[in-house]
This record gives C-alpha cells, sequence and structure tokens, in this order.
C-alpha cells in the first residue's frame, strides 16, 4: 500500500459554505458531502435493523439454546406472541447500571488520568504521547496511548478479584449480560447524540466536519473528525478500543467461568475461543500507536457507527462463540483442536506480518528488505485537493504481491478459527466469519474505489501486477 498515510482529502465546509468544492477529490478519503437514495436506504436500515439484530441473537441465546430458527418458528406456528418474548427478556436493573457506569467510569479515568508507563519497560513497544495523521483540514492531533496499561490493570484487577479479593462473582457479565445490553445501548445512543449536537454548534475543529443536510445520514456516519473534550479525550480512539475491547476479553473470561459453574469444567473449545481472541485484543493494544494510522482514524467521522458500534455491537456479536459455548459446552478432539488453533495462528501470523511489511515500507519509505530482498515498488503521482502533486510508491512484494489485501485475508481466517471452534451444532457462531467477510470485502472495495480515483493509471498499473484481492486465483 501507499508509502505515506492517505490523508490528503480535500479541505472540509461548514454547512453554510458546502459550494460543493469536490472538482478537487482526487483520492477523497471520508464520509460523503451528499448522501445518495443507495446510502441512506442503507443508513436507516441499519439505524432500524442493527439493534434488533444484536437484540435477536442475545435472545436466540437466552430462551432459545442459541437457535437462530426456534424464536421465529415460535411465534409462525403461533406458540408464542412477540409480547410473550419481550415479557421474559430481563430489564435493566440497578446493579447492572450500576455495574456499567463504574465499568466505564474506570475505562475513563485509566484513559485520561493515568498516563503511560509500559513503554518505559517493554521493549518494542510504542506508547506514550504520539502524533496521528494530519486532518483534512490540516490538523495534527496528540494522542496518549495507554491502552496496552489499561488491558493489564483491568484484567490484573479482574484475577486479583477471582483469586484472592472475592468482591464480586467471575461470571457477573454473563449473569447481568441482557440488563449490561439496555445499559449499553444508552450510552451508546447518548454518546452518538451528544457527538452530532457538538459537531452542529460546538466542534473541536470546525474544518474538519462535514454535513450532507440530511439527519440520518449525519447522525449514523458522523458530522465532525475528532471530536474532543479538553486536550486529551478524543471520542474516537476511547470509543474504538476502550470499553468495548478492553471489555472482550473480560467477557469471555466470564463466559469460561459460567461454563465451569454450570458443566464442571472448561472445555477446549472455550480455551481456544479465549487464547485467540486475546492474542488479537493484545495485537490490537500492542499496536494501538500504529493504530493512528488505520481507516478508523484516519478517514471515519465519529457518529453513530462508530459510537453504538463500538459500545454495543462490538462486545455483544463479537463475542458470540464464548456465549455459545455456555448453553454448548463443545469438546473437541485433539485433532481438530489442533486444526483450529493452526489456523488461528497462521491467519494472525499472515494479518500481522502484512501489516508489519507494509508500515516498514512506510516508514523506510521503500528502503528495507521484504523477505530478504529489496522490495519492489510502483512509482504513481497523484494530485492533491489543493492542486499540488505528490509522489508515492505502492507496494507489489511480500504478502503485497500475492494479493492486494492479504492482511484482511488473515483476519478472516482467524475469524473463521474462532467460529470451527464451536463445533458445527449451530448457526449462530457463524455469524461473526460471516460479518467480517462481508464487512473486509466491503472496505476492500471501498478502499479501491478510493485508490483508483487518486492514482489513476498507476492503480491500474498496481493492479496488473497485483491482480487478485483477497484470494489468489480467486477474489
Amino acid at each position: 500500500m501507499a508509502t505515506k498515510s492517505l490523508h490528503d482529502g480535500p479541505q472540509t465546509r461548514s454547512p453554510g459554505s458546502i459550494a460543493h468544492s469536490r472538482a478537487a477529490t482526487q483520492g477523497q478519503w471520508g464520509r460523503a458531502w451528499e448522501a445518495d437514495c443507495f446510502s441512506l436506504a442503507g443508513v436507516v436500515c441499519l439505524l432500524l435493523f442493527a439493534p434488533f439484530l444484536v437484540y435477536y441473537f442475545v435472545l436466540a441465546c437466552d430462551q432459545y439454546s442459541c437457535s437462530l430458527t426456534a424464536p421465529v418458528l415460535d411465534v409462525a406456528t403461533g406458540h408464542a406472541r412477540l409480547s410473550d418474548i419481550w415479557a421474559r427478556t430481563p430489564s435493566v436493573t440497578k446493579e447492572a447500571a450500576q455495574l456499567y457506569i463504574l465499568w466505564v467510569t474506570f475505562q475513563v479515568l485509566l484513559y485520561v488520568a493515568l498516563p503511560d508507563f509500559c513503554h518505559k519497560f517493554l521493549p518494542g513497544y510504542v506508547g506514550g504521547v504520539q502524533e496521528g495523521a494530519v486532518t483534512p483540514a490540516g490538523v495534527v492531533n496528540k494522542y496518549e496511548i495507554n491502552g496496552l496499561q489499561a488491558w493489564l490493570i483491568t484484567h490484573l484487577v479482574w484475577l486479583a478479584n477471582s483469586h484472592f479479593l472475592s468482591w464480586f462473582s467471575p461470571t457477573i457479565i454473563f449473569d447481568n449480560w441482557i440488563p449490561l445490553l439496555w445499559c449499553a445501548n444508552g450510552l451508546g445512543y447518548a454518546v452518538s447524540t451528544f457527538a452530532m449536537i457538538k459537531g452542529y454548534f460546538f466542534p473541536t475543529c470546525a474544518e474538519d466536519c462535514k454535513f450532507t443536510g440530511n439527519f440520518f445520514y449525519n447522525y449514523m456516519m458522523g458530522v465532525e473528525f475528532n471530536p474532543r473534550i479538553g486536550k486529551w479525550f478524543d471520542f474516537k480512539l476511547f470509543f474504538n478500543g476502550r470499553p468495548g475491547i478492553v471489555a472482550w476479553t473480560l467477557i469471555n473470561l466470564s463466559f469460561a467461568a459460567k461454563q465451569r459453574e454450570l458443566h464442571g469444567q472448561v472445555t477446549n473449545a472455550m480455551v481456544l475461543v479465549n487464547v485467540l481472541q486475546a492474542i488479537y485484543v493484545l495485537d490490537f493494544f500492542w499496536n494501538e500507536a500504529w493504530y493512528l494510522k488505520t481507516i478508523d482514524i484516519c478517514h471515519d467521522h465519529f457518529g453513530w457507527y462508530l459510537g453504538w458500534g463500538d459500545c454495543v455491537w462490538l462486545p455483544y456479536l463479537y463475542t458470540l462463540q464464548g456465549l455459545y459455548l455456555v448453553y454448548h459446552p463443545v469438546q473437541l478432539s485433539t485433532p481438530y483442536a489442533a486444526g483450529v488453533l493452526l489456523l488461528g495462528l497462521l491467519g494472525y501470523y499472515i494479518f500481522r506480518m502484512a501489516n508489519h511489511q507494509k508500515d516498514l515500507f512506510r516508514r523506510t519509505d521503500g528502503r528495507c528488505l521484504i523477505w530478504g530482498r529489496k522490495p519492489k515498488v510502483i512509482e504513481c503521482v497523484y494530485t492533491s485537493a489543493d492542486g499540488q502533486k505528490h509522489h508515492s510508491k505502492l507496494l507489489v512484494s511480500g504478502f503485497w504481491g500475492v494479493a492486494r489485501h492479504l492482511n484482511y485475508t488473515g483476519d478472516l481466517m482467524g475469524s473463521l478459527a474462532y467460529c470451527l471452534a464451536c463445533g458445527g451444532g449451530h448457526l449462530l457462531p457463524y455469524f461473526y466469519v460471516v460479518y467480517m467477510a462481508i464487512l473486509l470485502t466491503h472496505r476492500c472495495l471501498r478502499d479501491e474505489h478510493r485508490c483508483a480515483n487518486k492514482y489513476g493509471r498507476d492503480w491500474e498499473r498496481y493492479t496488473a501486477a497485483v491482480p487478485h484481492r483477497l484470494l489468489p486465483g480467486v477474489f
């Protein structure tokens, strides 16, 4: 991929000056200035059905042993009414509300009040104050990178409680799973609404705001690029990493504790899910500084898509495998378990090494070795929104010579491993890999559309040199 961060999009405009200077939008990044009918329909569908989908998966496990078809059949055959299903659904409780408020408050304090110290003693780890990419308005934000530290402290507290302090039961998350869902929804909608109001009336950087004139699109995709409170509390970095991703491994540990409580053991399938997903989470926090240069931070505005998604969608749907294994304690044969572990580790290796090659290539401007050789490149020229010409390079060696997005392929291999750990008894655990395949394929096509606009004929040369996107010889 490009040796420089892709931040050369057009200057943004305030609502009163959307004179649509999109004529200079070669390489435009971020959300759109206008919402066409297709985009608007997709936005409305997501706003309406994504919360319902999360609720459906959770109630399927709670009331129908994780069967996705049983609730529909129950209603269709008259054995249950929607009101009956809703009546059996636990509501928010005082305990859940207190637990969730305590959790979010603890993560906020770890984020803003405790500067990172891990980078002082962990070789190779980049933490502390780091600079992000240049925004379209030319702003370079600074971030306190302390996610790994927050993860470690949080899990040390959890382990200390489990083995010594006994302040709360290790199954507390599972025991309050549905009441916590309502709390998470409350935070997701509250922060998304606040971010939109802030973008209109008191943005952190007005020049980095985008307005379409359509409420639903603005609400979902976000108005403000980097909403902040004070100098350090960055909404996008906080909600992308905390509280959802820190919670991911805690949720899995609580599910494992519940499986042991109910069935007398923790199965090897549950161990696999915990280990493979913990590797992914730790990788995220170890590379949090690198994350500042990815699409989520560099190009996406902060709206419901990120705010609600990080509070609800991520912790509730990314952990379906562990939830399923509480109700269905699958014990895998040793060869099968070894195969799943190998697939997960191989997927992680491809994902991490592909990203490492790209990052190394960018940092050294191509003056490095990829697979022991000087990298092959395609020299590119592109024009930014201000009319300036820039030079860049596209990497066609290593994993990036095999396929244009092989890092996504590795990610999908890991996602499949999580699902395969649950056996083949139900469809529910496989939602994750289906969702990730759709998400990453869409992201792949979106990235390539932007790169084609940015690099023009140079991108055609690149796609001729590396003809496949995800699967060599297939796609």
